[in-house]
């Protein structure tokens, strides 16, 4: 049961400090899961990434999900899934509390700016982590090059832009062969 009880603090923790979405979290969830922890591996973490953002729902909240469930089955996922989303649940009841008298005060205002800068370089930093670790070959690059534009360009949702890269990761495996790994 302590475990459990870790797993909820740390993705409490998590929850408390990702501001803007599930792509600034992945320094926070390295940090605490990876390096600190060592509860996964980094190779892990990132397949637990990719599968909550490919999953309906919040990235967060799927990726908590399945680092739970890796760690301590059904109830390690309920557990994680339950401390990343208390800090959100908490912190929207107190804004709606206040939200009117808040969010015309200049001094809020300015922290969201500040907090939105923070929020870039960690995204960027994270978009640098990924690339790092995934763009291993020419093949690779293309793909990504390829959806960046499909995603930059076109309306076409994200998930498609997905499921196309995966199909045409397969295709070019049966193609070489698996010669690209």
């Amino acid at each position: 049961m302590n475990e459990l009880w870790n797993l909820y603090a740390a993705f409490f923790r998590i929850g408390i400090l990702t501001f803007g979405g599930g792509l600034t979290m992945l320094p926070l969830l390295k940090y605490e899961l990876v390096d600190t922890r060592k509860w996964i591996t980094e190779d892990t973490l990132l397949e637990c990434y990719a599968i909550g953002q490919c999953t309906p729902g919040i990235i967060a909240v799927n990726t908590a999900t399945f680092v739970g469930y890796k760690r301590k089955g059904i109830s390690g996922g309920i557990f994680a899934t339950l401390g990343m989303a208390t800090p959100s649940v908490l912190i929207i009841t107190v804004i709606a509390m206040f939200l009117q008298a808040l969010i015309t005060q200049p001094i809020v205002q300015h922290a969201l700016m500040g907090i939105r800068g923070a929020v870039c370089a960690l995204m960027i930093n994270t978009v640098y982590t990924l690339a790092k670790k995934s763009l291993v070959n020419p093949i690779c690059v293309v793909i990504c090059a390829a959806a960046f534009a499909l995603a930059f360009l076109t309306e076409i949702p994200t998930v498609l832009i997905i499921v196309l890269a995966a199909v045409a990761g397969v295709i070019i495996d049966l193609v070489t062969g698996g010669a690209e790994k």
